[in-house]
């Protein structure tokens, strides 16, 4: 039996996987994936998500705005994100943070918004999911400046920044998560961030449908494919991927607290 894995973040409402979603379901399961996180882009498509998820026991979602699209929903509020929090089946905030590669919100947008996620995930207790690409120094900045307001989760997802960031976060008491990046021939920077992550910090994804691990590289990504980055990332750190899988899991399941873990899983080390 392969063992258990938890794809912590992917997109089922994206078309390329909704289209497909049956199939997409049965080909994780077959991988040995057994859990997915639906991540919110958008908090006005949130009804679509939760659909995903009540229709699918092994699917749970987050809610929040991602920042490519802090502009188009300057007037969310914590209030609301929390509110939205309360389904059953939401059980992270996000994901929210800085995009300067592509800065198709506006800075201020992008951090306003961030910081409203935060405020969020304090209040809710819920992991915080944070996207952050070309803004390594003011996502650390934001992400000290308000964990000296109060404690909450961070969750540095798809983790591809400097070393810097990864240690900074670390410091927070945060968990990083690595996708099909980590396979990349060019991403020993990555590498070297998951040799420095402590085993009880990192988490795999696949970032679905973006970023499909080598050997599927350039194809459309899919929950099924985080057993590639797993056993990629154990080799990274030396160990078997039968104690990658239960790590991971066990990380998991740590950090979103309020997801259930079902018995496939087995019981926590």
């Amino acid at each position: 039996m392969k063992p258990a894995i938890v794809d912590s973040h992917c997109h089922l409402d994206f078309d390329v996987l909704h289209d497909d979603l049956t199939g997409v379901i049965s080909r994780a399961h077959e991988a040995g994936v057994h859990m997915m996180v639906s991540i919110s882009t958008r908090v006005k498509n949130f009804d679509a998500i939760r659909a995903i998820a009540d229709a699918h026991e092994e699917v749970f979602c987050t809610v929040g705005t991602h920042p490519h699209n802090a502009a188009e929903e300057p007037d969310v509020t914590a209030e609301q994100l929390i509110a939205l929090a309360r389904y059953a089946k939401c059980i992270g905030i996000g994901e929210a943070g800085l995009d300067y590669h592509y800065d198709n919100s506006p800075r201020e947008a992008q951090a306003q918004g961030f910081r409203t996620h935060i405020a969020a995930a304090r209040e809710t207790g819920l992991p915080l999911v944070i996207h952050s690409r070309s803004a390594e120094a003011d996502t650390a900045e934001i992400l000290e400046d308000e964990m000296g307001k109060g404690a909450f989760k961070p969750l540095l997802h798809c983790f591809s920044s400097r070393v810097e960031l990864a240690q900074r976060g670390l410091a927070l008491g945060g968990y990083l998560s690595f996708s099909g990046i980590l396979t990349f021939k060019s991403a020993e920077a990555i590498r070297d961030a998951a040799r420095l992550c402590p085993l009880d910090k990192m988490l795999v994804e696949t970032d679905a449908p973006y970023l499909a691990p080598v050997p599927h590289r350039g194809q459309s990504n899919e929950p099924a494919f985080t057993a590639h980055t797993l056993a990629h990332l154990a080799d990274v750190k030396g160990i078997s991927v039968e104690d990658m899988a239960r790590i991971t899991s066990d990380n998991f399941f740590r950090l979103f607290d309020k997801a259930p873990r079902p018995a496939v899983f087995g019981v926590a080390a």
